[in-house]
């Protein structure tokens, strides 16, 4: 099923600096089944900070023991919430599931945090939910129609109702019932009294995979994360499958009818670690045959290749090694600033990517610079980087994109600008390159994506991957979107009037 949208408009509850540059997923998922004992939230929690360039902005952990689940949620880091020694004590058992979120000023309300917790007939669930679900609001009107009380604005918590409601008898078949009436990409982890639950969407949009660390079952977002715990990769979880672990082992289950996979593209531009490999191909090399491809694409000549740190790095030791052209760390990156650095004055803010990226003098002066950025969104972090390798004495600047063009928004769990403020959406390329106040600009095609992913192109009758943001192709129905274009209101609009102190 393909979907194409002219114009979408983003709603969220995000808020973003007008300055902000950044893509960001919008979250990470770690879950463990029979660690040793009282271990498990030890053994999430070390998942979690693998995983901690998924979301920076806030974390929670519940474990379970004798039947009694354990719940802690916090804003902040995951070392800064969960690196005490006592976590074994203040959470307890052999089971734990965890997330780590992204929000900005306008979401990272504790209630919002995950897992998320639900008292059942049947007992307790945590759920961790990575994604978006794109018929969030009209499942959240519907619900709030029939009485259901909401505690947050996550879409996480319309899936507890659905499980709730469902008058299946097992809680197998309840989380099934559930996710046979959501929409969107999603990689869900669910901790129940007696069982670990493990579900991806039926494109599998959003990464999820399987890992053992001695006797115990892993669930995680990225394998990065797996390697962080000391676990052995098993498998990926399949799309749109949901695997059931207990103390009887492993259960596969397919309940929904077949469909050809599509997984996100952006996780392999940007989301994951270079060091993950996913859906079977490693982060790292896909970036580096992106970067090749660039330079087969659009070559220039130069003196030296420079990577904008970090996610730049690896696409642009391909475009030195395809180009012969030197690479050199022509600007480096400040690991020391905090999500939480104060920048008072719009002033300040100005100077901010100088004091996240500071040019090498020494290795820019007189030189002719080939730039390589992972993408380009609104293009403001872009023309101060090139402001300042030009102010650092570079003689010419060219910069690159190992990525096509982004054009259109994102609803399944990247927290994207508008299409009224994505750059490439809204100018030509000389407009773009006269803007950014370089000597040329490039982007790599979409079927140069696609040949660094291994394929020989874009299938347009039947594409491969989901990307939407750079084809407008999207994989499934965005019926939040359909109902609001078509002027209809949502019994639930407001989906909250409750502010956290």
């Amino acid at each position: 099923m393909r979907h194409h949208i002219a114009d979408p408009v983003v709603h969220r509850e995000h808020w973003r600096e007008p300055e902000d540059d950044q893509l960001r997923l919008e979250c990470g998922v770690c879950g463990v089944w029979g660690a040793e004992e009282d271990e498990g939230s030890a053994v999430v929690a070390l998942g979690l900070h693998a995983l901690q360039h998924r979301g920076q902005e806030a974390c929670g952990i519940a474990s379970i023991k004798d039947e009694r689940f354990y719940t802690e949620r916090h804003q902040g880091l995951v070392g800064e919430a969960f690196g005490g020694a006592d976590l074994a004590g203040r959470m307890p058992g052999r089971a734990a599931v965890g997330h780590t979120r992204y929000s900005t000023a306008g979401g990272s309300f504790l209630r919002n945090i995950q897992p998320m917790f639900a008292d059942l007939d049947q007992g307790g669930i945590a759920i961790a939910h990575n994604g978006n679900l794109t018929n969030f609001k009209f499942l959240h009107s519907q619900l709030v129609g029939e009485g259901a009380i909401f505690q947050s604005t996550s879409d996480s918590e319309v899936i507890l109702h659905l499980i709730a409601r469902s008058r299946k008898a097992k809680i197998v078949d309840r989380f099934i019932d559930a996710l046979a009436r959501i929409e969107g990409g999603y990689a869900l982890v669910a901790q129940t009294r007696h069982k670990m639950i493990g579900a991806r969407d039926p494109l599998g949009i959003r990464p999820l995979v399987l890992g053992r660390v001695g006797e115990a079952w892993v669930l995680a977002s990225e394998t990065c994360a797996l390697d962080m715990i000391g676990a052995t990769f098993v498998r990926d979880v399949e799309h749109g499958e949901v695997v059931v672990i207990d103390e009887s082992g492993l259960r596969s289950l397919k309940p929904f009818p077949a469909r050809a996979a599509r997984p996100c593209l952006f996780e392999y531009v940007y989301f994951s670690r270079p060091d993950s490999v996913v859906n079977g191909r490693s982060v790292y090399e896909v970036r580096k045959e992106m970067g090749r491809g660039l330079a087969r694409e659009l070559g220039v000549e130069a003196d030296i290749v420079v990577p904008v740190p970090d996610s730049g790095v690896p696409a642009a030791l391909g475009y030195a090694q395809e180009s012969g052209i030197p690479y050199e760390m022509g600007i480096i990156r400040s690991h020391y600033l905090g999500r939480t650095f104060i920048q008072p004055s719009q002033g300040a803010r100005q100077k901010g990517v100088r004091m996240k990226h500071s040019p090498n003098k020494s290795a820019l002066a007189g030189k002719r610079v080939v730039l390589i950025d992972d993408s380009i969104v609104r293009g403001t972090t872009s023309l101060k980087l090139v402001r300042a390798v030009r102010a650092a004495g570079a003689t010419e600047v060219h910069l690159r994109s190992a990525s096509p063009q982004i054009l259109f928004p994102d609803f399944y769990g990247i927290d994207m600008p508008e299409r009224a403020q994505l750059l490439a959406a809204n100018k030509t390329l000389e407009e773009m390159r006269d803007m950014l106040e370089v000597d040329s600009l490039g982007f790599l095609s979409i079927d140069g994506l696609y040949r660094a992913m291994g394929e020989t192109g874009r299938d347009k009758a039947n594409p491969q991957f989901t990307d939407h943001y750079f084809t407008g192709d999207y994989p499934t129905r965005l019926l939040d979107r359909e109902i609001e274009e078509g002027g209809r209101e949502f019994g639930a609009r407001q989906l909250s009037l409750l502010v956290s102190a």
